[in-house]
């Protein structure tokens, strides 16, 4: 049987579906929130620079990035990026991804363990997400299983970095969310609404997980039985 015609895409399936329901849930939850505004009337880069502040990140500055939600921490450049559909926003939504972003600024400056794997694993993981299928298909192609076997791998390391960036996640929303309630940026109710924004976005990175667990275990299906 050629090794392109096999059923073992069926196990993508699972994967398939739940990052389509991620990504339709973060869009319309955010979308949802976005339009109720926050009690407090704090916009976002001023509730994340105090939060930064707070935590004695003063050199963190908060910078606003083109496009919507593209916000992010920057570990190199120690800056918290702010789309600008988040930048100003006083919305229940916006000031949870802000504090999201400034939790793993929280995370950078107390060196927090899986934070500081993650950067390590980085690199090797952006090499494998490429080059692991170029290795696998030249392997296919020359009938070399060393190089399938080697790019399995690089793909392995992609994987590791998937999971690894699990508990990241899901940390810099705790701190968020606590972080939001306690400093009183939000009520209880608002706090709950902004639970559900970022519970969203963290599935999207559990549907990332769950894609490359089962790309992984199909090739292993695929050309774990093989040799040269």
């Amino acid at each position: 049987m050629p090794y392109y015609y096999d059923a073992t895409w069926l196990l993508l399936l699972p994967a398939l579906a739940l990052s389509l329901y991620a990504q339709f849930k973060v869009t319309s939850t955010y979308k949802k929130y976005a339009e109720v505004q926050a009690a407090s009337g704090i916009a976002a880069n001023d509730m994340a620079r105090q939060l930064l502040d707070y935590n004695g990140l003063e050199d963190v500055p908060v910078e606003m990035v083109a496009g919507s939600l593209t916000d992010h921490y920057d570990p190199r450049s120690r800056v918290l990026r702010l789309s600008q559909t988040t930048y100003s926003s006083r919305s229940v939504a916006a000031l949870g991804v802000a504090a999201h972003e400034a939790g793993h600024a929280m995370q950078h400056g107390e060196n927090y363990g899986p934070l500081k794997l993650r950067s390590l694993m980085a690199p090797v993981a952006q090499v494998g997400s490429s080059a692991s299928w170029i290795l696998i298909l030249i392997g296919i192609l020359l009938n070399a299983m060393n190089l399938v076997g080697l790019g399995i791998l690089f793909f392995t390391a992609a994987v590791a970095f998937q999971l690894v960036t699990l508990p990241v996640e899901f940390n810099a929303s705790s701190r968020a969310l606590a972080a939001l309630e306690g400093g009183g940026f939000l009520t209880r109710e608002e706090t709950d609404q902004t639970a559900q924004v970022l519970r969203a976005a963290a599935l999207t990175y559990v549907a990332a997980a769950l894609t490359g667990l089962l790309q992984l275990l199909r090739l292993i299906v695929i050309f774990g039985g093989r040799r040269e």
